[in-house]
């Protein structure tokens, strides 16, 4: 009782500092104009009509995510499942996104239909990768995370396609409190009295859950049925919060491991303590945005305030939530036993025929035709040409020496936040220098992701690299760098939709000279990888084989992320990232007989190259006159591998 008389007490202490950081009000006006004084100044006005709302949407929405992550966490036994790491979220927004811009008539009620829809996809689609009986581990981490992706290029490449029906969605996306009246409270007050139906029902339920499935039965829980129907209603309540305020990540997974810190040891104990803290935190970190923002010349949305504290804390409750039996049993594909000649004059065909489509391939109106460019038009060909297969062999690379290196195979710039450390450079660049992304460079991405992998790899070395620990890393940092994203989306510049292209994938923007250097950095890093093959081959071998042929396993490992960190600074500050090659190319190499390194950097290479060059060309023609960006159909290919190597990984278990 003294621990929820505490809690209480800091929920009211958050209520009254935030009222003081956003009024100059005396509290003595505030309570007179909450007990009904009406306002005739502008400040009491916007006391009333502004502040005040803003205040209980932070208490709906906190609390209703506080309860349903404790709710999530309780049922599947998994400390760091949430919205935002279950796909639910994803799947929401992207039901949200296809309502406003195919169906803006039908409301905000039907909205809200759909968003749960939406959420209710994206979670079978994640049950079905993982099986119900596996949910208690990393494979559900690692399928929300590849469901998420699946989703957010779909709903990037909707917007980019419609982008004059979607500017209001960026600062939905950003996740902000400001832009709710109180027509939004009046509309979500009564879709969170679903919290009450879950505070009286699920306790008796998730106490008999705790022990054991057998258990529960013989003391007459009918443990499917109920499974699904508590998951229903907190579905239930993320999809009316994300239709009322946008994507807020992180607090549906702190809070329960917050309350079971503080000694929530029962079932109804942790429910509300994840209530009263989810609360707790939605509004210190809305005020926090609100008051930084009266000293910046842009607002800061709510769902950035929170990603910038929930990303360090997921990363620190990460550290001891998974144990050794949550390692992920995962084995590649066999494939063929060793590399054979047809096999690579099969790829080198294959990308020869992509160039000549790229070159001789032209759209007239709805029909087709090969023709020899003229000289303007291979002018605007040969450098998307030469950017594509540049890129797609720079990252097959890349993510070909991650894996050796840490001996992981779910390995790549992308899925360990590599990726996104080189993005966060070039927006907060673009942001706060005045440069555009195109100006900022390689430089400036190199940073970044360099500054990305040593975070990863200190915060990975206790564990000795261990693949839940990287990977929840790295979808921690890669959470907070989208956040900072929508953040520079939300600001409403000229420069949004040139942003959002560029975080799509495209070679669109990319010049001759730009191409020509790209082409040539890349192929010089290429160059010093396969020189240093050697000491890929002794270090993946295991360190002690590599001390005793003479090699200096710190310094080899150190220099080889570092080629890692400059291939990814490269591509990604020229054609923007591009999700999953670094994953796919490897493993499609390994499948087709490369087993050396040497031959796995070279075959890699070429598949790489292959499959973004190919993923370009057919974005420009598959919706012509419209384009789809090369990374959004990469991310499309490589996300549904990767699910693949999910489900394969689970059936063989």
């Amino acid at each position: 009782m003294l621990r929820y008389l505490m809690t209480v007490l800091a929920l009211m202490l958050a209520l009254f500092l935030s009222l003081q950081l956003q009024t100059e009000l005396t509290i003595t006006k505030q309570l007179a104009l909450i007990c009904g004084l009406e306002p005739l100044e502008f400040v009491e006005v916007d006391f009333v009509y502004a502040i005040l709302p803003r205040l209980v949407i932070a208490i709906l929405v906190g609390a209703s995510l506080g309860l349903v992550g404790s709710l999530m966490q309780q049922l599947t036994q998994n400390p760091l499942l949430s919205p935002l790491t279950f796909g639910t979220s994803s799947g929401a927004w992207l039901a949200l996104v296809l309502v406003a811009v195919f169906f803006p008539d039908l409301g905000i009620e039907n909205s809200n239909i759909f968003a749960l829809f939406g959420a209710l996809l994206a979670m079978a689609l994640v049950l079905l990768i993982t099986g119900l009986n596996n949910l208690s581990g990393l494979p559900v981490i690692l399928a929300g995370m590849a469901v998420n992706l699946l989703l957010g290029a779909l709903a990037t490449g909707v917007i980019l396609l419609n982008d004059q029906y979607a500017k209001n969605l960026f600062i939905w996306g950003a996740g902000d409190l400001a832009q709710n009246g109180w027509d939004w409270v009046y509309w979500l007050m009564p879709r969170m009295l679903v919290g009450l139906i879950i505070l009286a029902v699920a306790p008796r339920v998730l106490t008999l859950m705790r022990i054991g499935q057998q258990g529960a039965s013989a003391r007459g829980l009918n443990i499917m049925p109920t499974f699904l129907l508590l998951l229903l209603l907190g579905v239930w309540l993320i999809s009316s919060a994300i239709t009322a305020v946008g994507v807020i990540g992180f607090v549906g997974l702190l809070t329960p491991n917050i309350a079971r810190f503080l000694g929530a040891r029962t079932a109804r104990d942790e429910l509300c303590y994840s209530l009263l803290l989810g609360a707790l935190f939605l509004v210190l970190t809305d005020s926090l945005a609100a008051w930084v923002s009266q000293f910046t010349l842009d607002f800061i949305p709510s769902g950035t305030a929170a990603a910038v504290i929930g990303a360090p804390a997921l990363i620190w409750f990460s550290r001891s939530a998974l144990k050794a039996e949550d390692q992920m049993v995962f084995r590649l594909p066999q494939g063929i036993s060793r590399l054979k000649m047809r096999v690579f004059i099969a790829i080198l065909a294959s990308i020869v025929l992509s160039v000549t489509l790229s070159s001789v391939f032209v759209m007239q109106d709805s029909s087709w035709a090969l023709a020899w460019p003229d000289a303007f038009s291979w002018s605007i060909r040969w450098p998307r040409i030469l950017t594509s297969l540049a890129a797609g062999a720079g990252l097959a690379v890349a993510g070909t020496i991650l894996q050796r290196l840490i001996h992981n195979p779910l390995a790549s710039p992308d899925i360990l936040g590599i990726s996104a450390g080189a993005i966060f450079a070039l927006v907060f660049a673009s942001m706060f220098w005045g440069i555009t992304i195109f100006e900022a460079g390689p430089l400036v991405a190199f940073v970044g992701a360099m500054g990305a992998l040593v975070i990863i790899l200190l915060l990975g070395k206790k564990h000795d690299y261990s693949p839940p620990k990287l990977i929840l890393t790295g979808i921690a940092l890669t959470a907070l760098i989208e956040a900072f994203v929508q953040f520079a989306l939300a600001r409403g510049n000229d420069d949004v939709y040139g942003i959002l292209a560029w975080l799509a994938g495209s070679s669109y923007r990319v010049s001759a000279n730009q191409a020509v250097i790209l082409a040539v950095s890349v192929m010089l890093l290429l160059l010093l990888a396969f020189s240093l093959s050697r000491w890929l081959t002794l270090i993946s071998a295991g360190k002690e084989m590599a001390f005793s042929r003479g090699l200096n396993g710190s310094a080899a490992f150190v220099l080889l992320l570092c080629l890692v960190a400059l291939l990814v600074a490269f591509v990604t500050a020229n054609m923007g990232p591009v999700a999953f090659i670094g994953l796919l190319a490897p493993h499609m190499a390994a499948m087709l007989g490369a087993k050396s390194v040497k031959q796995q950097l070279l075959v890699s290479a070429l598949l790489g190259g292959f499959l973004v060059q190919f993923s370009d060309w057919l974005g420009q023609v598959i919706l012509y006159p419209a384009q789809l960006a090369a990374g959004i159909l990469v991310s499309l290919i490589g996300g549904s591998y990767f699910i693949f190597l999910l489900i394969k990984g689970r059936l063989s278990t």
